[in-house]
């Protein structure tokens, strides 16, 4: 495994042998307690004395022999530590399963040329120290024990070639191990995972396994190599989760290769390390997005385009869900387009009207635009006028907080924005897009009439993010919620029931509306035909500005962005979400 250096495994085998990396007394035969039974054979423990060159050449030639025999026991013997020796070899016999191992001595090794091969920011072994010796059985716990000087071992090297049935491959690799001297003045090699293989540590395992084709280039939905400053920094992570979320459906094997790996069942976020492979997996496949890269750049100009503001944009496919850009503003740090936490203001308008049209309400009822709420803490309109006389429609057009906070309160039961939210958009039903990504809260208010209220123009304790604004909006332009992806194959999360035919028409009434004669129109002059938009701003806490919000379909088409401080939804927002459409064309 390769998530850093094994600094303990150079003073594990280096020269210095320290008994906190794994050397002491080791008794290595078990002694009496029984007084009148015949003496028993004294335990063979490690001393502080080094070995001989002549002792660590026999000692490493004598167990490299043995191991290359198959007489694991008696190369476990040679060791200081038999039973893990006899575990770890068993371990790479059954495991690695060589026709053939070939182990040549390679005479002296350096602690540098340790370090290079085993990854270790150090090549300097440290000096030898005392340390209290590893007690052997039935040893005295005692503070008076006495803390013989830590022993020292003879850094020795080999050559490893491993063979396999059904290849004339060879895995060809250096190796390394320690020789100490014991107590009986014979040699013994040092055990330590990393005999194996310079690579392995404690806890890994090491055996043949399945190599699956490494991914290969990424390219966009049609097949060009992806770009955008916004999404290439992402692809580590995205191409990670997306083979997890794909791991059921990709069970055929067929174009796997095998290889020798090292792997860390304990920890989910190592990476395994390929250390030869036997058999080559097939060719690799691109790893292909739903992404347009004409609107991944066009998306990436709108927050470059903010001049320094943060912000973030989204566009989504409504008859698949498929995202096809995102951009953010700036382009490193947290994906605001997939985890901004943010109140979305009056896009939220949407939700709102789509539960009043479900209770009942028309765009044509009368749904008075008074200049204050009824709520107890009041709520003015971003405008001073009074509308008395105003259909809902027309709330909706020039965005009218009073209108469907009263109507809110009067028409809807408690808890239907949240009922709605995930019943007909799938907010909260755990989006696996293929990126980490907040999935918007609507809570539920309860009979809490102010917290109603806010939560009716898109304020509270109401969490969005461009990806589920967007998301909503190609709901209403398609009818139904398809869970926003970014790897066509990914699964998505269904919603309880589809956005009914007539509220769906509806909706896309009041929103064309909008974009043709309400706060929308301006920015969307010109594309306006088959079409529909919502506006909105949000206070939030520390910004003396509204954060800008803006949303729109056009065709097959769906987009929202925001932007922080930005002001009103067609000061900032708004341009980013036209110059999408724009450069989207007739989809």
């Amino acid at each position: 495994m390769r998530n850093g250096a094994k600094t303990g495994l150079i003073t594990g085998v280096a020269v210095a042998v320290l008994a906190a990396g794994g050397y002491g007394a080791y008794s290595l035969v078990g002694g009496s307690d029984d007084k009148d039974a015949p003496a028993a054979k004294k335990a063979r423990t490690v001393v502080a004395e080094p070995p001989s060159a002549e002792q660590a050449a026999a000692g490493t030639k004598d167990f490299l022999e043995a191991w290359a025999a198959g007489d694991l026991a008696k190369a476990a013997s040679l060791t200081d530590d038999p039973a893990g020796a006899t575990t770890a070899l068993t371990a790479f016999r059954d495991q690695v399963k060589p026709s053939g191992l070939t182990l040549a001595p390679a005479g002296p090794a350096t602690p540098a040329a340790f370090a290079a091969a085993t990854g270790s920011p150090s090549a300097a072994p440290k000096p030898p120290a005392t340390a209290s010796a590893v007690p052997t059985p039935g040893a005295t716990d005692s503070p008076a024990a006495t803390t013989p000087a830590a022993p020292t071992g003879v850094l020795m090297g080999f050559k490893a070639r491993a063979e396999f049935e059904g290849t004339n491959r060879a895995w060809d690799y250096s190796g390394f191990l320690s020789v100490v001297k014991m107590s009986d003045n014979t040699p013994a090699v040092h055990w330590a995972p990393s005999v194996i293989h310079p690579h392995l540590a404690p806890g890994e395992s090491i055996g043949v396994q399945p190599l699956p084709p490494i991914a290969g280039n990424v390219v966009d939905r049609n097949n060009k190599p992806l770009t955008g400053a916004s999404i290439t920094p992402l692809i580590p992570t995205l191409q990670a989760k997306v083979a997890k979320l794909l791991a059921d459906q990709n069970k055929d094997q067929s174009d796997n290769g095998t290889g020798v790996v090292i792997t860390n069942a304990a920890d989910q976020n190592s990476v395994p390390d390929r250390l030869f492979t036997i058999v080559d997996p097939k060719p690799p496949k691109p790893f292909k997005l739903t992404i347009d890269n004409t609107l991944q750049a066009a998306a990436e100009k709108a927050m470059t385009d903010l001049g320094g503001k943060k912000g973030s944009i989204v566009a989504i496919e409504p008859s698949t869900g498929q995202v096809l850009a995102f951009a953010n503003a700036p382009v490193t740090g947290l994906n605001r387009a997939f985890q901004g936490q943010l109140a979305p203001g009056s896009t939220l308008k949407i939700l709102t009207s789509t539960a009043l049209l479900e209770a009942g309400v028309n765009p044509d009822t009368p749904v008075a635009c008074p200049t204050l709420s009824s709520n107890p803490k009041k709520i003015p309109n971003s405008f001073p006028d009074a509308y008395p006389n105003n259909t809902l429609q027309q709330d909706f057009m020039i965005s009218c907080n009073t209108a469907f906070i009263d109507q809110g309160l009067t028409s809807l039961k408690p808890g239907a924005l949240t009922t709605t939210a995930k019943d007909v958009y799938g907010i909260g039903l755990n989006w696996q897009t293929g990126l980490p990504s907040f999935d918007a809260v609507v809570p539920d208010a309860g009979t809490n009439k102010d917290e109603q209220a806010m939560q009716s123009i898109g304020q509270g304790k109401v969490q969005m993010n461009p990806l589920a604004i967007a998301s909503i909006t190609a709901t209403v332009q398609s009818g139904s919620f398809k869970q926003p992806i970014l790897v066509a194959e990914l699964p998505q999360q269904k919603a309880p029931r589809d956005l009914g035919p007539d509220v769906a028409g509806k909706l896309r009434q009041m929103m064309a509306a909008t974009a043709t004669g309400g706060t929308a129109k301006d920015v969307m002059a010109g594309i306006s035909d088959n079409a529909g938009a919502k506006t909105g701003s949000a206070e939030a806490t520390g910004i003396a500005t509204t954060n800008s919000w803006f949303t729109a379909y056009r065709g097959n088409l769906a987009i929202a962005a925001e932007v922080e401080g930005g002001g009103h939804g067609v000061d900032a927002a708004g341009p980013a979400v036209a110059s999408i459409i724009k450069a989207a064309g007739n989809r």
